[in-house]
């Protein structure tokens, strides 16, 4: 095996191993199973770390070392991929070690993206990724969820932004568009930074800014005109603009939890489900493609996987609210579409194949 395959073999170990103990150990959580395995225990403890870095950071640094085209680079999801496996092991101080130097190195590649291409959107994935940074070293450091969870989404929720603002144009950008989202991921960052010393106050801000951003996304995305085309095009509309209901519905729970309410489930997976995995969901067909040279047949039956991501969470999310064992089935059937999923992107895989024998 050339090195080539040989990282790109242990990229996809680490990848898949993050989503399937992160959704292990969630499903722990909700108490669906009970098990003796110590594993399935360190997942359920590590859950938000494995899904956020060890799954979305690792995915996510390496379309960026794709883009960057550097060995360099390469080292950003070796070092995250890594720490998930560690996270696995016990090992949470060499994890954390891991994350900050993924971090770090993850710094320097976006910094050269943006030396190499200086726009708008290259200096917000270089904020991004500082956010990226400032989490895990707040978790190398011992910090706790409420110090770190905060720069982990603003990380992830940047990056979907923007890519979002480049999109935008292919279309006649309103001379407002691109201050308005500065100011609102600014006011994201802060509220990030606040909310380590002053919860209540940081975290209103913080979920103030999810939601202006999804008021942002809705009013210049352009999957508001996308969504009246047709095949890929369309699909992938559909799922940006639920992943926004979802993004505005987590910045409200966000804000309610850090004024007591109990709505933190909702703030959590309302995000990192509902918004993040929307964002999976519809550019999985391109990005995966061009990353790992798999061709995708599109049909239909795309819609499957997606229409059962949002019906499950809804019956999480809402049903959650007042049967906790709505909750629990619920979390099942996120596990169920997540699963629905990979096995869509499969079908689709061998059905080009089939189609295009040669």
């Amino acid at each position: 095996m050339s090195a080539r395959g040989a990282v790109a073999a242990v990229l996809v170990v680490s990848v898949a191993g993050s989503l399937l103990a992160g959704m292990a150990g969630g499903l722990l959580r909700v108490g669906v199973a009970t098990t003796s395995a110590d594993w399935v225990g360190r997942a359920a403890l590590a859950h938000a770390a494995l899904m956020l870095c060890g799954f979305m950071g690792t995915v996510i640094a390496i379309e960026r070392a794709v883009a960057a085209k550097r060995r360099f680079a390469w080292s950003v999801p070796l070092l995250s991929g890594a720490a998930g496996v560690l996270l696995l092991q016990g090992a949470d101080g060499l994890a954390g070690t891991l994350l900050a130097l993924a971090g770090l190195a993850f710094l320097a590649v976006n910094l050269q993206l943006l030396q190499r291409q200086r726009a708008p959107h290259t200096v917000l994935l270089l904020a991004g990724a500082g956010a990226w940074c400032a989490g895990n070293l707040l978790f190398a450091a011992g910090a706790g969820p409420a110090a770190v969870l905060p720069w982990w989404f603003a990380f992830l929720v940047m990056t979907v932004a923007a890519e979002r603002l480049e999109m935008t144009r292919l279309m006649r950008r309103r001379p407002a568009a691109q201050p308005l989202l500065v100011i609102v991921l600014a006011l994201l960052l802060l509220g990030a930074a606040l909310s380590a010393a002053w919860p209540a106050g940081g975290g209103v801000l913080f979920g103030a800014a999810l939601l202006a951003l999804a008021g942002w996304l809705f009013t210049f995305d352009i999957a508001r005109r996308t969504v009246r085309a047709q095949g890929l095009p369309r699909y992938m509309a559909v799922c940006l603009l639920a992943g926004y209901a979802w993004l505005a519905a987590g910045g409200l729970a966000w804000a309610a939890t850090a004024l007591g309410a109990p709505a933190r489930d909702l703030a959590l997976h309302g995000l990192g489900l509902g918004f993040l995995f929307s964002m999976v969901f519809g550019h999985a067909p391109v990005i995966l493609p061009a990353i790992a040279r798999v061709k995708l047949l599109f049909g239909r039956f795309f819609y499957l996987p997606l229409a059962a991501l949002h019906a499950s969470l809804l019956l999480r999310l809402a049903g959650g609210l007042f049967d906790f064992e709505a909750r629990r089935a619920g979390a099942v059937c996120n596990a169920l579409a997540l699963a629905l999923f990979a096995l869509t992107l499969a079908a689709s895989a061998l059905a080009w194949r089939r189609r295009h024998p040669a």
